[in-house]
């Protein structure tokens, strides 16, 4: 294996917009400070929309330096670009139809190795970068020492170090990216079969904005997700021949291609690393590393993990669901925007039929309004700033490690608790970030168990007001319940939704201490998505509700129900109402369970049934209607079909079970 000179390519005219502006490409692995550094150099103006024909968000916000204006690109986060996920076929994608005039690398200076591997990739690709070598104070805590000059040197490109919540280095950053880029001076020579394959490849493909080198060795490599680029811009008889290629290469060399390409990238980036870097004795952070192996010891992770649990309990089921909630929706709707909307509209609309659409009974402003801001969003802003936390600090991969051997009876692997942690606090939010894990597989089943078995925190809060209320045994078996229902259906889905179970890889940050600019930044930007995504839902939901009282309809899809409420769930025929309104609004669902216990309408076992029944119900309208966008609506409606049913079975054989064993509650 030797380093050589690798070809650039011309600047094309997809390097410039329409308006001239150039585009540059943020690109790194996750959990680098990507998003940080995006924030820093962007401002507040940023746009965020889908990549065409996914579902995957890119940000794009404008910079300007010294007079010169530029376009950032927010890539997802990757750790190759021979993807194995949706995010990181966008980021390949989008290197690969658009060609920006350069890339801005953002790399882990405690990782110096995977960053090179992601360059060495770039350089192949013939894209001009800059290199920024991130979180170094975290490096220089582990006694980690960087040769900038060397690395600089020896790759031939702009190199700069930063420390992002501190904008340490941020000047130099910005003067690297108004000097013209350079593509990295380093290429990794293959196996002699590789070499020679990858040369007939590259001279049947069509141009490109990546270099053929790289194209072919992603042909070889078996890349499927560059299927549709091909199918554009080849016969298919073109296509056929590659095909042939590249299984003749695999079957000469004996063993998968891509194995062999990325075990040479790594130990070229091995090689890169050993002299660039120095490792001395850690100048701090003993604790921290001690902390932090404990997070995943068997015993001292659990006993902190329930620590966690216990702080996000309060944080968020006592500080937002109760106090904030209390606060904002009694108080600030209750006593004063919403008496106020009322006398406005009376006074200026004239209808009764408009009044009532506006601020009637399932009016937009209170209803839709007062549940989305005055209910959900002070739950939903103390999550998000609890989860920034956890995220932030470097727990959560800790928490997948611990999970990972639970979320294997479903099939899945420890990555799979970032969107369940977060389904705890917005479902909504929480089927979106389904897309980090690398198959379609994990990601439908993600978002079944979602659907199903995860309560939100509006919805969360309310339950465990109405369980306050009640003995221990009431909370141990609605628990229990809903965790067998999780085990036992997630195992089911495992054994019968075609694929295979991904490979569990997760780098391990260190623990630090959370940057509250960072925590800040993440809050904010979760909000407003919350803001511009979830809101019109609502009103919609709330309209839907509106038009069906107005149809006369909501009464006869009460009285429809009402037999299967009262003679399988065993509750009173009021509950109807409750679960008719569950689907739009599963917390007020909820809460309407909550007002009859406190008016004594259920006894003990009626309480538990509810509650289960009603965290195990289908999905609210916005958490659906993301379903739907995500996984397309042919999924969304059969994950509905199975789980009316399974919800009703469930709760009722609880009832069955309960009141035959006159189990004591």
């Amino acid at each position: 294996m030797k380093c050589h000179c690798s070809d650039g390519i011309e600047e094309k005219k997809g390097d410039r917009q329409a308006d001239g502006l150039r585009r540059v490409a943020l690109l790194g692995n996750p959990n680098v400070g990507k998003s940080v550094i995006f924030g820093l150099l962007t401002g507040k103006y940023a746009t965020v929309s889908n990549y065409p024909g996914t579902t995957v968000e890119v940000s794009q916000g404008n910079i300007e330096i010294e007079g010169r204006k530029f376009v950032l690109i927010d890539t997802p986060g990757v750790n190759s670009l021979m993807p194995m996920s949706e995010d990181e076929r966008v980021t390949r994608d989008i290197l690969l139809s658009e060609r920006p005039s350069a890339v801005l690398q953002v790399g882990d200076s405690k990782n110096l190795r995977r960053t090179l591997a992601l360059s060495v990739q770039l350089a192949e690709m013939g894209l001009p970068m800059i290199l920024d070598l991130n979180m170094q104070d975290e490096a220089m805590d582990r006694g980690i020492t960087l040769d900038m000059k060397a690395i600089r040197d020896r790759l031939g490109i702009e190199v700069v170090g930063t420390v992002a919540p501190e904008r340490k280095g941020l000047k130099a950053l910005k003067a690297a990216l108004i000097k013209e880029p350079t593509v990295p001076d380093v290429q990794v020579t293959y196996d002699s079969t590789i070499e020679d394959y990858a040369r007939t490849v590259s001279g049947l493909l069509p141009e490109a904005n990546i270099s053929p080198r790289s194209l072919a060795l992603m042909v070889l490599a078996g890349d499927e997700s560059l299927g549709p680029w091909l199918h554009v811009n080849m016969k298919e008889s073109g296509i056929e021949e590659l095909e042939r290629l590249r299984d003749e290469c695999a079957q000469k060399l004996g063993r998968p291609v891509s194995s062999v390409i990325g075990e040479t990238r790594l130990a070229l980036a091995s090689e890169l690393t050993e002299g660039f870097m120095q490792k001395t004795e850690e100048t701090s952070g003993s604790f921290a590393e001690v902390l932090g192996r404990a997070c995943m010891h068997p015993l001292w992770g659990m006993l902190i993990l329930l620590a966690v649990l216990f702080g996000l309990y309060e944080f968020v089921g006592v500080l937002g669901a109760d106090i904030l909630v209390e606060l904002v929706e009694e108080t600030f709707f209750g006593k004063y925007l919403n008496p106020l909307f009322i006398r406005l509209v009376e006074a200026v609309v004239p209808t009764k039929f408009l009044q009532e659409m506006l601020v009637g009974e399932y009016g937009t402003i209170t209803m839709a309004l007062t549940y989305a801001i005055g209910i959900i969003l002070p739950i939903t802003t103390t999550f998000f700033i609890a989860f920034s936390l956890l995220e932030d600090s470097g727990y959560l991969p800790r928490l997948a490690i611990m999970s990972n051997r639970f979320f294997n009876m479903m099939g899945l692997n420890g990555k799979a608790v970032l969107p369940m942690v977060l389904g705890l606090g917005c479902g909504t939010m929480a089927v979106m970030t389904t897309r980090i894990l690398e198959s379609k597989r994990d990601r439908l089943i993600a978002t079944f168990l979602l659907a199903l078995a995860v309560p939100c925190a509006a919805q969360l809060g309310v339950i465990m007001g109405m369980l306050g209320a009640q003995s221990i045994n009431i909370l141990g078996i609605w628990m229990l319940t809903i965790l067998g229902v999780l085990l036992f259906t997630g195992y089911l889905a495992s054994k019968l939704v075609p694929g295979k179970q991904s490979d569990f890889f997760l780098e391990i940050p260190p623990l630090r201490v959370p940057s509250i600019r960072n925590i800040l930044m993440k809050t904010w930007g979760r909000v407003f998505w919350y803001l511009r995504e979830a809101l019109p839902l609502f009103v919609l939901g709330t309209f839907v509700l509106f038009a069906l009282d107005k149809l006369l309809l909501l009464g006869v899809i009460e009285d429809l129900a009402s037999p299967i409420i009262v003679n399988v769930l065993g509750l009173p025929k009021e509950a109807t109402a409750a679960f008719l309104v569950g689907f739009l609004r599963r917390d007020y669902g909820a809460a309407g369970l909550f007002a009859m216990a406190e008016q004594g309408l259920l006894d003990p076992v009626q309480s538990v049934v509810s509650l289960v029944t009603m965290t195990l119900f289908v999905p609210c309208l916005a958490h659906y209607m993301m379903m739907i966008k995500e996984r397309g609506i042919k999924l969304s409606l059969i994950i509905a079909i199975i789980i009316l049913p399974l919800a009703l079975a469930v709760g009722g054989t609880l009832n069955w079970a309960l009141r035959l064993f006159d189990i004591p509650l």
